[in-house]
Formats: structure tokens, C-alpha cells, sequence
């Protein structure tokens, strides 16, 4: 089969596409037979050796795909052959197939295509625990979101409008600021032009965003402490902007803040121990929801630009030269997804 292969921790500009031996499903686990898979700036730390979850070379990358069911391992019946599904896989997915195991696993409805289906688990999974699970955003509340042109931005404003929240999100061009508006925004501002904080508290009364949510970290995450209001609750979801910033406790203290970490790799697997079985109900659960009013148009996967498997760099660079507006997809087989 082909595959994406990072023959040395480094720069992703470095990864090869070379033939691989097809691998087997074992026990508890399914073959997939990738359609589509999602590319990430997680992605250049994994391949740098700077992710928190270490792979040793030669390795496949790659951890969100869509495809068919080609196989299934022994006490698998969850899962047939045939079956639509979407997955969250350790490595591998950049390649024709591979191989996944059903705690990480999620049936696709008929109605919601497979490439569309790949923007959902980590991105919208993401912001889904962020928000829903950790942060308790209810209808009516104000809602404030970083990065919110890209795939995980704009999950977070897309759940945050479907919950009934009044959405503001921040993005670092006009035209951002409007893919942000066309996923569901109430208000949208540049924050390179104008700032974030002083806009939002005059949107907002004064009062500032009930529930942040931040991928953006550095800066970003201080001042969003200083537009957060009294009892509000601050998600810190990553550190895109490079910087990991030193938390202004005093105003936490003094405005009743709590401030939330979100670390979604810990539900299906790859914290300090392997906790997948333990929060898979919990996660099945979330999958299907969301997968559900995708399908059903509540929610609306974007995909910003589309590669095939040999234009991985290139797609890459979409990412790291913040040129995506929404998720970047590499196409492996579209025959798959007939």
C-alpha cells in the first residue's frame, strides 16, 4: 500500500510517500480502508518529536481518518465489513489503510459524507468537551472564540451557536473574521487591527464573555482573562500562537475565574496511561451526537483545501503558513467513499 512515511524526527518537509506492507487487524480491532484523512500543526510536532505523545521512526502519520471497513479482528462485532466509519488512530492514517481499534471507532451515518465526517472527531470532539463538558456553556450565554477560522475555531463557534449562545469570535484577517460570520458567528473581530479585549466588553455590557475558548495560548489567553466575566470559565484548548503563557492569578481571584484545561488526547487513549475503554460510552456518546446533526445539517465540517496523499507537504504548509480556513484534508481514495 502506499503510505506517508517519516523516516527521521525533524522537519515534515523531510516525509516521504513510499510503498508499506498492508497491516493486519488483531484482536478488539478493524481494518479501515482510508477514503479521507484530516492534517493538523499537530501533525509538524509529531513528526519533530516535540508532541507530547512520542512515535519512533520509521513511522506513518496521520491520526483522523475516514473510510470503509475492510477487515475485522477477532471478537470484533461492532463492526462489518462495509461499514462507514470514522476513526482517531495513534499514527497511520496517512496511508491506504489502517488499522484501528474499536474504542476509537464511530459509525458514520449514511446521510454525511466521509469527507466531512473526518473533520468531526477532534475538531468538533474537541470543542464539544471543551465547551459542553468542561465549561457547561448554556443557551444565552456569551461565548468567546479564538482562532475562529480554523477547523477547531470553527467547530467551537458552529456547537457554541447550535447550544444557543451568543457567539464572538477573533481571527487575524477581515476575511477569517468572515468564514467565522458564515459558520455561525454573532460578531466577529480582528484582533490584529483593532485588539479583543475592549471590543468584546463593549459588546458584551461590560460584563465580558461568560465561557472562552482559546487554542491560541500566549498573549491571547491574558487578555482573554481580562475579558472574561465575573464567574466566567476560560478553556485553555492549546498554545498555537507558540507561547505558553504565566497566568495573571490575581484576576482569577478576584473575578471568581475558573480557568479550564482541555486535554481531549486524554479521553480516547494517549495521556499519562491509556484511558480509551474507560471514557469510550462517554465519547461514543459525543461522536454520535455530533456526527448526527452533521449529517442533519446542525452542524457544517468545512473543509478549506483538499491534497492527495503525494501533496502532504504541501498540504502541510497550508497549516503552518496559516493560509487554511477551515480543515485541510488529504484525499487517499475517493473510490473508498463511493
Amino acid at each position: 500500500m502506499r503510505a506517508v512515511v517519516c523516516n527521521q524526527l525533524g522537519s515534515y518537509r523531510d516525509l516521504v510517500v513510499a510503498e508499506r506492507e498492508r497491516p493486519v487487524a488483531g484482536p478488539g480491532q478493524v481494518l479501515i480502508r482510508c477514503a479521507y484523512a484530516s492534517v493538523s500543526f499537530a501533525i509538524t510536532l509529531v513528526v519533530a518529536g516535540s508532541y507530547q505523545r512520542k512515535s519512533t521512526p520509521p513511522f506513518i502519520p496521520g491520526s483522523e481518518v475516514s473510510g470503509v471497513v475492510a477487515a475485522t479482528g477477532e471478537g470484533v462485532d461492532e463492526f462489518a465489513v462495509g461499514d462507514r466509519v470514522v476513526a482517531i488512530v495513534r499514527e497511520g492514517a496517512y496511508a491506504d489503510y489502517v488499522v484501528a481499534d474499536t474504542p476509537t471507532i464511530y459509525r458514520v451515518p449514511d446521510d454525511l459524507a466521509l469527507d466531512l465526517a473526518v473533520n468531526v472527531p477532534l475538531s468538533f470532539g474537541t470543542a464539544h468537551a471543551g465547551l459542553i463538558t468542561r465549561a457547561g456553556l448554556v443557551a444565552d450565554e456569551t461565548l468567546l472564540v479564538h482562532g475562529a477560522a480554523g477547523a477547531l475555531g470553527m467547530a467551537a463557534v458552529q456547537i457554541g451557536r447550535m447550544t444557543g449562545a451568543r457567539v464572538i469570535a477573533t481571527a487575524s484577517t477581515d476575511a477569517k473574521c468572515d468564514a467565522a460570520l458564515v459558520a455561525g458567528a454573532d460578531h466577529a473581530i480582528n484582533y490584529a487591527t483593532t485588539g479583543f479585549r475592549d471590543p468584546v466588553k463593549e459588546l458584551t455590557g461590560g460584563a465580558g464573555a461568560d465561557v472562552v475558548f482559546d487554542p491560541v495560548g500566549g498573549d491571547v489567553l491574558n487578555e482573554s482573562i481580562r475579558a472574561t466575566a465575573v464567574e466566567g470559565r476560560v478553556v485553555v484548548a492549546g498554545f498555537a500562537g507558540g507561547t505558553i503563557p504565566q497566568v495573571p492569578a490575581n484576576i482569577l481571584l478576584v473575578k471568581n475565574i475558573s480557568l479550564l484545561g482541555l486535554n481531549f488526547s486524554e479521553y480516547f487513549g494517549w495521556g499519562v496511561r491509556d484511558r480509551s475503554v474507560e471514557f469510550a460510552p462517554r465519547l461514543k456518546q459525543s461522536m454520535a451526537l455530533l456526527l448526527t446533526a452533521a449529517a442533519e445539517g446542525r452542524l457544517h465540517p468545512s473543509i478549506g483545501h483538499r491534497s492527495p496523499l503525494e501533496d502532504v507537504v504541501s498540504a502541510i504548509d497550508h497549516i503552518v503558513e496559516r493560509r487554511a480556513v477551515g480543515k485541510v484534508v488529504l484525499v487517499i481514495d475517493d473510490q473508498a467513499a463511493a
